[in-house]
């Protein structure tokens, strides 16, 4: 039986906002079996800033983090991809919690369709800027420096980084809103050929959208799955297809 769900873009600051709150009580919907799960896909920016293994963030979100260590205790399979606010993430969350991290993009057979999952940082080429940026974020040198960062300059990093955040985020619509359905629609047609699928996930844009999109003659469903700063909702791929739940 398959029943795998998708998340991302929650940007998370503290455990005392609603969207925390909200979140909890998806995974513990999960753990009790009130909502059937076989795979959970956290498909980045569920914090808003979340680097490496740092005690800072671990001890600012005690209750996600067991929340989502019981989930992988009870059976169900976790894949958390890096976003843009949360970077090199196996040291923790993949040795100490057991979630399985992925840096880009991975296929999954999800019972009969076959899924590409991925942030989706990547599906515009006209943002030079952020794509150098994270050519120089992915370099050996800056996950080393990253991994030694002081707490007290983790902390002043991630208060600077939340406002960015919000800045981003109140710009995203007014600027990019008109280009995010071509930009998905073209990146879909360009990796479709590397690796056919049925299935493309993604997030970052922070529009949630949904298109059917001809591949090579092939009909492709490809997903944005949208933030949770107007609605939280995640999306489930079932035998039945796909549908978004607003929690």
């Amino acid at each position: 039986m398959i029943k795998a769900w998708f998340i991302s873009d929650i940007h998370l600051k503290n455990e005392q906002e609603s969207n925390s709150e909200k979140l909890l009580l998806f995974l513990h919907s999960l753990e009790i079996g009130q909502r059937q799960a076989s795979h959970l896909f956290l498909v980045g920016d569920i914090f808003d800033l979340w680097i490496h293994n740092h005690s800072y963030f671990i001890e600012k979100f005690p209750k996600i983090v067991n929340a989502i260590g019981v989930v992988v205790k009870k059976g169900i399979e976790v894949h958390y991809f890096e976003g843009n606010h949360d970077l090199y993430l196996k040291k923790y969350w993949q040795q100490d919690v057991g979630v399985k991290v992925h840096e880009g993009p991975e296929f999954f057979n999800l019972g009969s369709y076959k899924v590409r999952v991925e942030h989706g940082d990547l599906m515009n080429p006209d943002d030079k800027g952020y794509l150098f940026l994270k050519s120089v974020l992915a370099s050996k040198p800056v996950k080393v420096f990253a991994h030694n960062i002081p707490g007290a300059l983790v902390s002043w990093i991630g208060e600077r980084a939340s406002q960015a955040s919000r800045h981003y985020t109140s710009h995203q619509k007014s600027i990019h809103e008109h280009q995010v359905r071509k930009y998905m629609n073209q990146y879909v047609k360009d990796v479709y050929p590397q690796a056919p699928f049925d299935y493309f996930v993604a997030g970052h844009t922070h529009h949630r959208d949904v298109q059917k999109i001809d591949a090579e003659g092939e009909e492709v469903t490809a997903i944005n799955l949208g933030s949770w700063f107007d609605e939280p909702q995640a999306l489930l791929i079932d035998d039945q297809g796909h549908q978004f739940i607003t929690l």
